[in-house]
């Protein structure tokens, strides 16, 4: 066998669904996790400036806000695990068909593993559209004062609004309590935070923050589909000449 045909070979017995799955998991939980870890911190610093004067107010949030970054580090750690282990696996699974006539055999134990992996990537599947669907709540209050930032930048071609009737009450998303103070922020006060380098900062960063759990949630669907197929192909023995390059 020459160079070529023994690098053809080994290309063959990639498992390029999962391979692909494992970079958009890792790009995916690493946006998410780092852009989320900034732009939490950013909101707790524009709350503190200028929506919540009292500590006590907002020290339930601010705890709660530190217990997610510490629960995102977690999360970021168990998934590169967990990414290289479902890759590994479907570097097994794609040399036991290949090799299933052959010299090499898969055992139940082998079959009960890959089982046990579709089970608990379908439940992180379902998990992680949780996630993604959680971190689209502060987007969208982000959204929202971003668009009032954008009609107080429209006002000079608008006379029948002033900058004053304009406010953003963060106490309407529950939270801060709405005994709180100031608790909003009105005309020249909002346009301050809209200048500010903190707001478009934890605006952009949660837009990546949200686009990082949808990247994990198509590479655990991609996850599902290789490790769903690879235990069906180890389950009933295909052929020979069945495609296992999943």
């Amino acid at each position: 066998m020459g160079c070529f045909e023994c690098c053809i070979k080994c290309l063959g017995g990639v498992p390029y669904a999962s391979l692909l799955a494992t970079i958009l998991c890792f790009c995916g939980v690493a946006l998410f996790c780092g852009c989320g870890h900034v732009a939490l911190t950013g909101t707790v610093t524009i709350l503190e400036q200028h929506f919540s004067s009292n500590p006590e107010d907002h020290a339930l949030l601010t705890e709660v806000i530190q217990l997610m970054q510490y629960v995102i580090y977690g999360v970021a750690s168990f998934f590169f695990l967990y990414g290289i282990i479902l890759l590994a696996e479907g570097f097994y699974t794609t040399s036991a068909v290949k090799e299933l006539h052959s010299e090499f055999k898969t055992t139940a134990c082998g079959r009960c593993i890959s089982g046990m992996f579709v089970f608990l990537t379908y439940i992180l599947g379902v998990a992680w559209l949780g996630v993604f669907g959680f971190s689209a709540i502060p987007l969208f209050m982000f959204y929202n004062m971003w668009s009032s930032c954008e009609v107080i930048k429209g006002l000079p071609t608008n006379l029948t609004t002033t900058i004053d009737q304009i406010c953003v009450d963060v106490r309407q998303y529950g939270i801060i309590p709405w005994n709180a103070l100031p608790g909003r922020a009105c005309g020249p006060a909002l346009e301050n935070i809209c200048n500010s380098n903190e707001f478009y900062m934890s605006f952009h960063l949660f837009i990546v923050t949200c686009a990082g759990a949808g990247a994990t949630v198509i590479s655990l669907l991609i996850y599902m589909m290789a490790t769903t197929y690879n235990y069906a192909v180890l389950k009933f023995k295909s052929r020979e000449d069945c495609c296992t390059k999943f």
